[in-house]
């Protein structure tokens, strides 16, 4: 029989615990125990808490325990609905100015920020931009150029919107109060996923369906390596180095998962229960992140997902 030495060149470790700062396949004999333990890598959604309004082409930010939902089309009507999710359930926070939807924004639950999208259906494009506190919302300093279908990330006093219609590969930079043209986008597109910051920002995706990954480092995008499959209108959540995409379109891919490392992505294992279009998330984690409401054939989804990345001690089952 081959021998665990013989395989890996070294003798699985005897301890009295579980060591500290685990690393994925790490495996080692808990003597206290009397346990084998190894460190899988683990990626699952989970369900959350359900939306109290069901709605598409909203837009989200914050975090897995703190996250925000706001605007979005319940059809026929627009939403200017703001809810907060506390890492169970969601509750109602201040309201738009008035309703949009396939509008952008980015920042967290106390420090958000929306601007872009539609305001009527079929109606002229927005430049709008209205900053969160938590409680309320007030107007910001308007866009250079109104639009929508565009993506946005960043914080609140440091943001980046790309992308988006009628101006599909411009860039602008919030400060805070206003703001300023950046770097083109390498292509035009709309409804792009985009998550980090300001000087480290990722765009992925987008209409027409790509596969397009880009990286911004606050003057200029980049074309990096593409994404696995084409997703347009999906959500992506995370940094320039550890980030997660899904949902969105085309419908055969919308439950799948791809994560990305800072140079590839890669198509995880876990899937959606729901997999929707044009849905909301979190922003600021590619390892703990949400994704809720969006569209599906025949309606508007409450449904939201918890997604997690880790690595975990097990015990292996040797009987």
């Amino acid at each position: 029989m081959t021998t665990y030495r013989q395989v890996k060149g070294y003798s699985v470790k005897s301890v009295a615990g579980d060591p500290a700062n685990v690393k994925e396949g790490q495996i080692w004999y808990n003597s206290s125990a009397k346990e084998i333990k190894v460190v899988p890598f683990i990626e699952s959604w989970s369900s959350g808490g359900n939306m109290g309004t069901g709605r598409r082409a909203l837009w989200g930010a914050g975090s897995q325990t703190a996250g925000l939902a706001f605007g979005g089309y319940i059809g026929p009507a627009i939403s200017n609905a703001t809810e907060e999710y506390g890492g169970t359930s969601w509750t109602s926070g201040g309201n738009l100015s008035g309703g949009r939807y396939h509008l952008a924004g980015t920042g967290t639950q106390t420090a958000g920020l929306a601007f872009g999208g539609l305001a009527v259906t079929g109606q002229p494009k927005s430049s709008a931009t209205e900053e969160y506190n938590g409680s309320s919302w007030s107007g910001g300093g308007n866009m250079g150029t109104a639009r929508y279908v565009l993506s946005g990330l960043g914080i609140q006093t440091a943001a980046v919107a790309f992308g988006g219609a009628p101006s599909p590969t411009a860039t602008e930079e919030y400060d805070g109060s206003s703001w300023t043209s950046g770097g083109n986008y390498p292509e035009s597109k709309s409804a792009q996923g985009g998550c980090g910051t300001l000087t480290a920002g990722l765009g992925v995706g987008g209409s027409p369906d790509t596969s397009l990954t880009c990286e911004y480092n606050g003057t200029s995008w980049t074309a990096v390596n593409d994404a696995n499959y084409d997703v347009n209108n999906g959500w992506a959540s995370g940094s320039q180095t550890v980030a997660v995409l899904s949902g969105g379109s085309p419908e055969t891919n919308r439950p799948k998962t791809q994560t990305y490392d800072g140079t590839n992505w890669t198509t995880s294992s876990a899937t959606l229960s729901q997999g929707t279009y044009a849905p909301g998330g979190s922003s600021v984690s590619g390892t703990a992140s949400l994704s809720f409401g969006g569209g599906y054939p025949g309606g508007n989804s409450v449904v939201t997902e918890e997604f997690t990345s880790q690595t975990a001690a097990r015990s292996v089952d040797v009987s």
